[in-house]
This record gives C-alpha cells, sequence and structure tokens, in this order.
C-alpha cells in the first residue's frame, strides 16, 4: 500500500510518468459542475491528477466528453436472468461499471447460498458488484419462501468489503410494531456502520417518519413527485427508478431542482436483458431526464457522484485524484452517445460492444440453487375457483408499467358454481403455486393482460419466486404450470394445448448460465408467442405478472395462500 501511495504521489507531483494519461478530452466535473480541460494521469487504475502529464501509454479522446462511469444504485441482477458474470456483458458497454445489487431474489430461494453465489460469480468480472443483505426473507408472513434469513445468518457477510448495508426493509409492519427479527436486523446494520435502504411503497407521511427515524436512507417506491419531495424533506435519497415494469422517472422528474438535486439517484431496480442490451441501463434514466429538461450535468452527478457518497464509495463518481479511473467517452452530452468503456483505466467496452469475455470456469452451484423447484402434483380439480353467492368477486386490475395494481369488484362468468374465465370481458384466472416444500395453491382472477388464447407461466413471482400463471383455459393454464416443472424453472408460453416457447431458467429458477446472446434470442421467440396469443404489447406479460405474488405493493396481489389485501394486510375471498 506504502509503495501504491508513492507511485501515485510521485506521478501526481509530475516527478514520474504516468502509467496512462488521457489526453484532448473535455473532463465532466461533477463537482463544479462544469466542463474542464486537461490531461488525466493514471496509476494502477487509480487518477493522480489533472492538468499536464507524460505517461508511458496515451488515450486521445479526440475531443469527446469524460465522463465517470455510472452507478446503478439498486438492482435486482436476477431480474435479468442471467448471472452476475454474464450481466456484465449486458451493462458495462452502457456505461454502468458498479451496481448496488440486492440478492434478495435468489435468497428466497436458496437462502444464504444464492447470497454467496452472488458475490462468488461477480467476483472477477470487470464491474464492481456491491451487495445489499436482503432484509424481508420472505418478504412478509403472507407467503411461503424456499428461506428464511435472521441478523445471526445475514452478519457473517458483512465482514465482506462489498457488503454495503442491509437491503430494502419492505416489511414495514414489523419495523412500525417494533417486531424482534427486524429490529436485530437494523441494529446488526447500525452497529456496522452501514447504510440501510428503504422500500416505502404506498405509504403516508408517517411512516416516513418511521423509516427515517430508524436510519433508513433510501426509497425507490415512490410514484409521485409529491411522494419524492417528501422524502427527501426528511432527509432520505430518493432513487429515480425506471425498469421493465416500473417506469417512474417522467413521474418524478419534476421534483428535481438546483436545490435538492444532490439527493436524487437513479436505478433500475428490475429490468429484462433483452431491454438492458436494447435500450440501455443507467444511460437510458440519464437520457429521459435530459429529455425531460434536466442538466446534462446534473443528470449525469445523478448517475455518478450522488449514489457514491449516498453509499460511502469514497473512490467512485467522479473524475478526479485520488477516484479509480472508471471513465467515459461520450461523443454527445444530450444524446450520451458512448463510445468507449474504460475500468480502472483498462478498456472494457467499445461501440456498444464488450470487450472482455466472461470467464467459462462454472463452479458445482449445488442441488439447492440447481434443483429449486418442488412443486406438488396438481390437477384440473385445483384450480377451480368456488362461488355460492354470485357473480360478484374481487378482481386485481393491473396497471401497464407500474407495480401497483388495482382492486375492482367485477361480475364474472360463473358456470355451474365455478368461475369461467372470459376472454371478452378480459378476466383470467391467475394461479400461484409453491414451489419450494409442495405445499398450497393461491387463486385469483386477473384484468388487463388481453390474452386472447392459452396460458403463461414463471417460476419468477417476487419475492418468493412461486410459480405463477395465467391462463384463458385451465388445460393451458396445468401445462404450462408442469412444464415449469420439469424445466427446473424458466418461463413458458401455451397455446391450444402446446408449448408454443420457453426459457429454462436452472440457477434458481431464476437465472441461466448461458450467454445474452442466447437468452435474448429465446426471449424474442417468447415474444412473438406472446404475440401470437394475443398478450397486451403495452407492456411485458412476464414482467407485470412476476409482481403479482407481491404481496408488499398495493393494492390487490395473490400467494400461494390465497388473494391479498395490501390495504388492510388480510387475506380476503375471491367471491365479493
Amino acid at each position: 500500500m506504502k509503495s501504491l501511495l508513492w507511485k501515485r504521489l510521485a506521478v501526481a507531483a509530475r516527478k514520474e510518468p504516468a502509467d496512462l494519461v488521457v489526453k484532448n478530452g473535455k473532463i465532466i466535473n461533477v463537482f463544479a459542475h462544469e466542463i474542464e480541460e486537461g490531461d488525466i494521469a493514471i496509476v494502477d487504475g487509480m487518477i493522480a491528477g489533472i492538468g499536464q502529464y507524460e505517461g508511458h501509454s496515451i488515450i486521445d479522446a479526440g475531443g469527446k466528453y469524460v465522463c465517470p462511469g455510472f452507478i446503478d444504485a439498486h438492482v435486482h441482477i436476477e431480474s435479468s436472468m442471467v448471472t452476475p458474470s454474464e450481466f456484465a456483458q449486458a451493462v458495462i458497454p452502457h456505461g454502468v461499471t458498479a451496481v448496488i445489487a440486492d440478492p434478495h431474489e435468489i435468497a428466497n430461494v436458496s437462502g444464504v447460498e444464492g447470497i454467496q453465489f452472488m458475490l462468488d460469480d461477480s467476483q472477477h468480472a470487470p464491474l464492481d458488484v456491491y451487495i445489499m443483505l436482503p432484509s424481508c426473507v420472505p418478504a412478509t408472513s403472507f407467503e411461503h419462501a424456499g428461506a428464511v434469513l435472521t441478523a445471526q445468518e445475514l452478519a457473517p457477510f458483512l465482514s465482506d468489503s462489498r457488503v454495503l448495508g442491509l437491503a430494502e426493509v419492505m416489511d414495514y409492519p414489523s419495523l412500525l410494531h417494533e417486531r424482534s427479527h427486524m429490529l436485530d436486523k437494523l441494529i446488526m446494520a447500525e452497529e456496522a456502520n452501514k447504510r440501510i435502504d428503504g422500500h416505502l411503497a404506498g405509504l403516508d407521511h408517517q411512516a416516513v417518519n418511521v423509516y427515517a427515524s430508524a436510519a433508513i436512507k433510501t426509497d425507490h417506491e415512490c410514484a409521485t413527485a409529491a411522494e419524492a419531495l417528501e422524502r427527501i424533506r426528511r432527509g432520505l435519497y430518493v432513487m429515480i427508478r425506471e425498469g421493465s415494469v416500473a417506469k417512474d422517472l417522467l413521474q418524478l422528474i419534476p421534483a428535481v431542482n438546483v436545490q435538492n438535486a444532490r439527493r436524487f439517484l437513479f436505478c433500475t431496480d428490475d429490468k429484462h436483458l433483452d431491454e438492458l442490451m436494447a435500450e440501455g441501463s443507467i444511460d437510458h434514466n440519464i437520457r429521459l431526464a435530459i429529455q425531460a429538461g434536466i442538466d446534462p450535468i446534473t443528470a449525469i452527478q445523478m448517475a455518478t457522484l450522488n449514489v457514491a457518497e449516498c453509499y460511502r464509495l469514497n473512490t467512485k463518481g467522479a473524475i478526479a485524484p485520488g477516484y479509480e479511473a472508471d471513465f467515459l467517452l461520450i461523443d454527445d452530452l444530450r444524446l450520451l452517445q458512448i463510445s468507449h468503456v474504460y475500468k480502472k483505466g483498462v478498456l472494457v467496452a467499445e461501440n456498444g460492444k464488450a470487450v472482455f469475455s466472461t470467464s467459462a470456469e462454472k463452479k458445482n452451484l449445488g442441488d439447492r440453487i440447481l434443483q429449486s423447484v418442488h412443486a406438488p402434483v396438481i390437477t384440473e380439480r385445483d384450480l377451480q375457483i368456488p362461488f355460492s353467492k354470485g357473480t360478484k368477486a374481487h378482481v386485481i386490475e393491473i396497471i401497464p408499467n407500474r407495480l401497483q395494481t388495482k382492486h375492482m369488484i367485477e361480475s364474472v362468468d360463473v358456470h355451474q358454481g365455478r368461475f369461467v374465465p372470459s376472454i371478452t370481458k378480459d378476466l383470467l384466472k391467475l394461479v400461484v403455486v409453491e414451489r419450494h416444500q409442495q405445499r398450497g395453491i393461491g387463486l385469483g382472477i386477473v384484468k388487463g393482460f388481453q390474452l386472447q388464447n392459452g396460458a403463461i407461466a414463471s417460476s419468477i413471482a417476487h419475492d418468493s419466486h412461486n410459480i405463477i400463471a395465467v391462463g384463458t383455459n385451465d388445460r393451458d393454464l396445468l401445462l404450462a404450470i408442469d412444464h415449469i416443472k420439469q424445466l427446473n424453472g424458466g418461463l413458458v408460453v401455451v397455446k391450444d394445448g402446446a408449448i408454443i416457447a420457453d426459457l429454462p431458467l436452472e440457477v434458481g429458477g431464476l437465472m441461466t448460465t448461458r450467454s445474452c446472446s442466447d437468452v435474448c434470442e429465446n426471449l424474442q421467440k417468447i415474444k412473438e408467442a406472446l404475440m401470437d396469443i394475443g398478450a397486451s404489447q403495452a407492456f411485458n406479460p412476464f414482467i407485470t405478472l412476476a409482481f403479482l405474488a407481491l404481496p408488499v405493493i398495493p393494492e390487490l396481489k395473490l400467494t400461494d395462500q390465497g388473494l391479498f389485501d395490501v390495504q388492510t394486510f388480510q387475506f380476503i375471498p375471491v367471491e365479493a
């Protein structure tokens, strides 16, 4: 360490040449909020100085902007459906050089083994993957997950330098009522001087006080500008999310102004691989913000320095001496055209393509990760929803591109005392099958998918990741569910009693070890199959389906234990 510091000081003082110098670049200074010119001297992957320098190697920026690498403030890598090492291939060409990841998806399936897998698999990727320890496994007591994680089980991970704190605290009732299992985790994180993330979906101003008093510093669940400002006033950072289903940026960006911009961050939360590769990651958030009127340097600051300071990453987020040489070359500041991406001074992406290879070495992942689907045997009889009083039902109505749903009372079709899906009314059957210990089946009715035929099913169902399916008829629903069991996890589209597309997800039923290109090819086939069965093109049906089992986001959801009213935090019957 002493020799490294000596070398850096010698280069900074121009007593020794740098390893690498970036010349002819327009440096985006996120501290002073300005563009400056000068050479960037780099030694051992760190920036030693800005000014006039000579080095053993030269990068000619050719008049391009030199920008700090972007940081995703909150992401579930599992939602990309590829492993962390392969995830790097997707996001690095888009300028993302670090992510704050919450592995609670794999943790809900495989417990501590899942968290360790995410740390191990990401260790040698040219992407800094930091971990926030899952705080709510399971998310609530109203669903069955594959693991239960206590503070005692999480504590050993705190010694890992890449573990930054405790991930989104979404179990508000446990926080409000000071339940010991939640307080133990909060105390564990605070005593270790670690960050704690929040999850305040649909909660009022009193809840904001409760979260803030618990030393929780962030929220990524704001749906309106007013909610964002309320959290900012109480000292929280607000993450502006733009993912595959939750697209909140245009609603929240009016809350950002010159005075408060330093309290805003960008995140993707959950984003499918095909969208990451085609549309982008945090770079997409920045472009949208600029289009909405945010100054380009402010938008870049929100994606770099703000995140680094929030999570105490003291050597990231800026182009300055003492900071890591994670930087991008950008042709156009407003269009954010990224031509080159460097990680610690090493080129890792050029013109939208990664220039590093993912390690071919794959460790034995173990049965708890690779053999994670243990669903009960079910028949069409198990899928019946009885009605005895009439035709009124509690219905989940989806809101396109939102995690929230509407709780509706609808008149449904009933035949011989049982619910019958209606394509005309767009009222379909929703099923959740517990897949960890062969326990229960939850049944409900959902509106908004617009399927004209068949069924779809997935082993991705936040957060417990049971099998979830929606369909127009019981035969196709049953086939879809059975195929997920045969795949040991994945996605499937069924039409007229036949499987027309699928994607195996053998790693916890959430991810695959296959390459990004292979997965994108499969996802394209699934997209075509969804069109074939008439699914809405206004949103991603699989991602929307995955969140219909999450009983911490209003208003009405379905778990393996039944239909759940998030407003009252209780189960209700389907029949109204």
